[in-house]
């Protein structure tokens, strides 16, 4: 276990407070790293991604993704839970949460704006950030890479609709440039750049070659992810501090919507006897956020300064930090994941000759 990953939990605290004071104390300079984006996309927040995700993508080997159909029962669960579970749920908290119990202390003509904050959020899964959450749990890349890119070729059809029903609009404004320019920076280009370096490597040394050169990215790569934290809490850190309130409350039924569909993604993966590599980013898929499209959603159809801005951007602040406590929730729970019936079936099935 390397000092990361022993240390978890005092790294992204420190990171949370960090962000939060930088963002109080020097907001320029967080204005100023804001406003790189193109398409409400952030351009140095998309090299970050790059930094976390590529020494993971270098590890696949394309050949290998035929092999990918046998994982079908995580494809499935995690397909269910991310289109048949997860937008309706967080609709039903949103109502119970926000529309009801905390009513009272939310300003009144923002509740409804709230609510449709949450379900955008919920209806977009996530894409380049489970690579990261992936490769913690040492999680299969290869049906992460094909979970994603499906999860991405049914968002580009499926998330207006789904959201227009839940919000009850007759039409949404899908800001389709937002969308493409997401896929393109954090999948295309980081798996294209992996690929021709794995290519390179192999061409000039092989496997120990990949060895080494990861062996230098990892550290890069962590070192990423604490900065995107940083940066994160930075970008909110002024919102923070001017309402703590709204945000702590807004912030209840997201966290119960992660732990709720990672917990049924994992159980279910468990029931049917998936094994735990895909398990793992099977949850973790079906609980995270693609929370540039939802945020940008949010601004072009209810404004920058509405409830449901505010509500995505939330969803921003817990990503990171909730999402590396499911990692850790899933790393810990292996002994009792692999004990389940279904899954010391399946496994002795596949040592059968």
């Amino acid at each position: 276990m390397t000092i990361f990953e022993r240390y978890l939990t005092l790294w992204v605290a420190i990171c949370i407070v960090v962000g939060i004071g930088a963002g109080h104390f020097i907001p320029g300079l967080f204005q100023a790293i804001g406003g790189l984006e193109y398409a409400q996309v952030n351009l140095p927040m998309a090299v970050l991604i790059w930094l976390m995700i590529i020494p993971m993508l270098v590890r696949i080997d394309f050949a290998a993704l035929k092999q990918v159909g046998r994982h079908w029962r995580g494809i499935g669960v995690t397909l269910f839970v991310n289109w048949a579970v997860k937008p309706f749920s967080m609709a039903l908290l949103g109502w119970l949460f926000i529309g009801w119990l905390f009513r009272p202390f939310l300003p009144e003509t923002q509740i409804d704006s709230y609510i449709a904050g949450l379900i955008i959020l919920a209806a977009a899964p996530c894409t380049a950030m489970v690579f990261v959450w992936s490769n913690l749990t040492k999680g299969e890349p290869h049906f992460t890479l094909s979970q994603v890119a499906l999860n991405d070729a049914i968002m580009i059809v499926a998330f207006a609709p789904l959201v227009a029903l839940l919000l009850g609009l007759s039409a949404i404004t899908v800001p389709w440039d937002t969308l493409m320019l997401s896929v393109a920076l954090y999948i295309v280009v980081p798996v294209l750049a992996a690929q021709m370096l794995r290519r390179w490597l192999l061409a000039n040394g092989g496997m120990v070659a990949i060895d080494k050169v990861l062996a230098v990215l990892q550290p890069i790569s962590i070192g990423a992810l604490l900065l995107t934290l940083v940066m994160l809490f930075g970008f909110q850190g002024e919102q923070i501090i001017a309402q703590p309130l709204i945000i702590l409350l807004l912030a209840v039924p997201i966290l119960i919507q992660v732990y709720f569909n990672s917990g049924l993604a994992y159980v279910l993966n468990r029931a049917s006897g998936e094994e735990h590599c895909v398990a793992g980013p099977s949850a973790l898929i079906g609980a995270s956020n693609f929370f540039e499209l939802a945020v940008a959603a949010a601004i072009s159809l209810f404004g920058f300064n509405s409830g449901a801005a505010l509500a995505t951007v939330v969803g921003v602040l817990v990503e990171v930090p909730v999402m590396l406590s499911v990692v850790w929730i899933v790393n810990n729970s292996k002994g009792w994941y692999e004990a389940g019936a279904a899954v010391r079936r399946n496994e002795q099935k596949r040592v059968e000759p």
